[in-house]
């Protein structure tokens, strides 16, 4: 298994954990390949490739409790469920249990900010992050996978991040869970019954690959707008937050974290100031959340342009604005 590219961070430590047992999927393949020409070549090349890979993933402990302040410090309409995070944080750190939340689903309008706290929350544990976004998708098998009897059928989001990811145990953003269509066969959301309860998750089935693995360690954030579309035992799973826009002195610290962030990011941020000029924080915290990271590398990208080491506030333009502006729409 190759070391991943995110480093885990200072807090956290690295154990190994089985996502899946080899042995399983050696038999598998053994029964595929008895099918001759008719078996599926794409599933073949994957119990290949998880034979290769083996089972182990990464699995992360807190080696001690990070820093929940700063973090509501960033984002403090973020304070109530990082006020809960911190409580299984200390009861994860009393133990030998690995790194374990309860689900979350976040609510609240367009553009607060959601995502961006899943990702920084992700940053902050040292663990993987992914993010599957329901609003385009209809197709059930999105997070469990199609048979690979179907045509072009492949495995779904959550056997990608444990199977082809580093982590046992990272986080998965199901965002905007609200908007998820149905087709007339399928429930894109019905995976996560299972997925939300740790006994059954430890035995998650995906029907593209058929073989168990373990996806009772994943750290499951959900966001929305409104719960009334959610079924009851999708929100009876889950840790459910209201979550209010930002104040002016929120939204300047959240511009303030996402330029920091992308600043570390790339390997060009060196060439730009740790911290923002006052002048620009104060136009891109105009911006809601959603919006700000999009802006914000853009105006990297402006200032570069403008052979500065310095974004200005100038430079931070809604591009698309614009050209609707100049194409009359």
């Amino acid at each position: 298994m190759s070391v991943p590219a995110t480093i885990p961070s200072p807090i956290s430590i690295a154990g190994f954990k089985d996502v899946y047992q080899v042995p399983r999927v050696e038999e598998a393949l053994t029964e595929l390949q008895e099918l001759g020409s008719g078996a599926s070549e794409s599933l073949r090349a994957t119990y290949v490739r998880m034979i290769r890979s083996g089972g182990q993933r990464f699995v992360i402990k807190p080696s001690a409790l990070p820093d929940i302040d700063a973090l509501i410090q960033e984002l403090p309409n973020f304070e109530e469920p990082l006020e809960d995070i911190r409580k299984q944080l200390a009861l994860c750190l009393s133990s030998d249990d690995p790194l374990e939340l309860e689900p979350i689903l976040l609510l609240g309008d367009p553009g607060i900010g959601k995502t961006h706290f899943a990702r920084r929350l992700a940053k902050l544990l040292g663990t993987g992050y992914n993010f599957i976004g329901m609003s385009s998708l209809t197709a059930g098998w999105i997070l469990s996978g199609a048979s690979a009897q179907w045509k072009n059928a492949k495995p779904g989001k959550v056997f990608d991040a444990l199977v082809n990811g580093d982590y046992a145990n990272p986080v998965i953003v199901v965002d905007e869970i609200d908007k998820a269509g149905a087709d007339s066969q399928y429930d894109p959301l019905g995976s996560l019954y299972t997925l939300l309860e740790h006994d059954t998750a430890a035995e998650f089935t995906d029907e593209f690959a058929e073989v168990p693995i373990d996806a009772s360690d994943v750290v499951w954030i959900a966001t929305a707008n409104v719960a009334r579309s959610i079924p009851d035992p999708i929100l009876n799973r889950m840790n459910v937050y209201s979550i209010e826009a930002p104040d002016e002195e929120g939204s300047r610290r959240i511009a303030g974290s996402i330029y920091q962030e992308l600043r570390s990011e790339h390997a060009w941020g060196r060439s730009f100031p740790p911290e923002l000029a006052p002048d620009s924080l104060d136009r891109l915290a105009k911006m809601k959340p959603r919006d700000m990271r999009r802006m914000m590398l853009a105006a990297f990208g402006n200032a570069k342009l403008a052979g500065r080491d310095e974004v200005l506030p100038e430079d931070i333009t809604d591009e698309r604005v614009a050209k609707k502006a100049r194409i009359g729409f």
